[in-house]
């Protein structure tokens, strides 16, 4: 495999070398950008709210952008979650004594068959809403037909800022977004180690890439920088240079930023080059297929999490675990979320797409099963995000973990 590895800035040699950093440039006022969209919330100008529901609906049809069989690998507890959301809504009456269902639209080539399969749920089964994508791509696939056809998405698990930074009312996402979870894993690495120097390595996938960017930024204001910075095509099969590389910087810390399998495959192989230092990850490293595939691995790593069992989610950790034989992650219980959230806003505005808009967006802020669903101005979910560790094969807070140890 090929490894690209350099020391990341000209900031970080002079750090290295004990020299300060220089004071960041003054921005002239005329410069600054006179319209900011994060600051500024959306709002749905257009027709629509005056339509009345539909009179021959015998279902209320829920569009769902992701894999939709339960064993999929990276996936299927999302669609478990999302099931289990419907299930419970229809038991307690559906919509005005109408089922919800949910229509699963998705292929192996997502941005071919599958976007074009969810475009004929908007057109000819009329899907009142689209809760997706299973993580960023898909879900700006997803993006583009609800902004081109005016109807809600709900984004449950993807983490990219720039899904709501397209100043369209329609998109909400639930989880907290890049900008905080870096921020947390930042601000956790600096406390342990201060300015001693670390290793990052970084997959190019999409998701990888724009959370190894918040970082990097977060490290900035917080005046660190990585001593090298790795990166890696998380296809490929031999992590051996990679590993080496990493270990051979006899470094204090290694952070990982990649997808759940490639993260657990490089913890393992760190833990079995002998490696005994700390490790950092993204907030993949949250999801239950990280803990599977690392293994012993998993012990100890530090990384941002955005779902730990609480007692408000008791019941839904038991009724999901008694269902499907395993316990939610942060996906599931975010998925479960949307799902929830999205089936509360139908019945309060009736099938129409605008008013359901409306709805989604008048709910918050939502005390869900994941914590508190929030809208910031551009439709993202502002939750401050904390780090967890793994303590025995559970997602425990770092704080709690510290605690415990001797």
């Amino acid at each position: 495999m090929r490894v690209l590895c350099c020391a990341v800035t000209l900031s970080s040699v002079l750090l290295s070398a004990g020299c300060p950093r220089s004071s960041p440039p003054t921005v002239h006022p005329a410069a600054r950008p006179f319209f900011d969209l994060r600051s500024t919330e959306p709002n749905y100008a257009g027709p629509g709210r005056e339509q009345p529901d539909p009179v021959d609906t015998k279902e209320v049809l829920i569009g769902y952008f992701g894999p939709a069989v339960a064993s999929h690998v990276q996936a299927g507890d999302m669609w478990c979650a999302a099931s289990l959301a419907v299930e419970q809504a229809n038991e307690a009456g559906g919509c005005r004594g109408l089922p919800f269902r949910l229509m699963p639209a998705w292929s192996d080539n997502p941005w071919g068959s599958g976007v074009r399969e969810l475009t004929r749920l908007v057109f000819e089964d009329r899907i009142w809403a689209i809760v997706g994508g299973a993580e960023g791509p898909t879900t700006h696939l997803a993006e583009q037909v609800a902004v081109k056809v005016g109807l809600p998405l709900l984004n449950p698990v993807s983490t990219d800022k720039t899904v709501n930074l397209t100043n369209v009312p329609w998109i909400f996402s639930c989880t907290p977004q890049d900008p905080l979870q870096a921020r947390a894993l930042a601000e956790g690495l600096m406390s342990r180690l201060g300015k001693r120097p670390f290793v990052l390595a970084s997959a190019v996938d999409h998701d990888s890439h724009l959370f190894a960017v918040e970082f990097e930024k977060a490290l900035t204001a917080g005046h660190l920088t990585c001593a090298y910075h790795c990166q890696f095509n998380p296809t490929d099969s031999d992590l051996s240079g990679l590993v080496q590389a990493m270990g051979s910087s006899k470094t204090d810390a290694i952070v990982l930023i990649a997808g759940a399998v490639p993260s657990a495959r490089l913890a393992h192989a760190l833990r079995e080059s002998g490696y005994t230092g700390s490790v950092f990850g993204g907030p993949c490293m949250a999801q239950s297929l990280f803990i599977v595939e690392a293994g012993r691995a998993a012990e100890g790593v530090v990384f941002p999490c955005s779902y730990l069992p609480s007692p408000q989610s008791l019941a839904f950790e038991e009724t999901f675990t008694q269902r499907f034989g395993r316990g939610p992650d942060t996906l599931a219980a975010h998925t479960y979320d949307a799902v929830s959230m999205l089936v509360a806003a139908i019945r309060r505005a009736g099938l129409n797409r605008a008013r359901i808009r409306d709805a989604i967006r008048g709910l918050a802020p939502w005390e869900g099963v994941s914590g508190t669903i929030a809208w910031d101005p551009a439709g993202s979910n502002p939750r401050p995000v904390g780090l967890c560790t793994i303590m025995n094969g559970h997602r425990v807070p770092l704080a709690e973990a510290h605690s415990i140890r001797p």
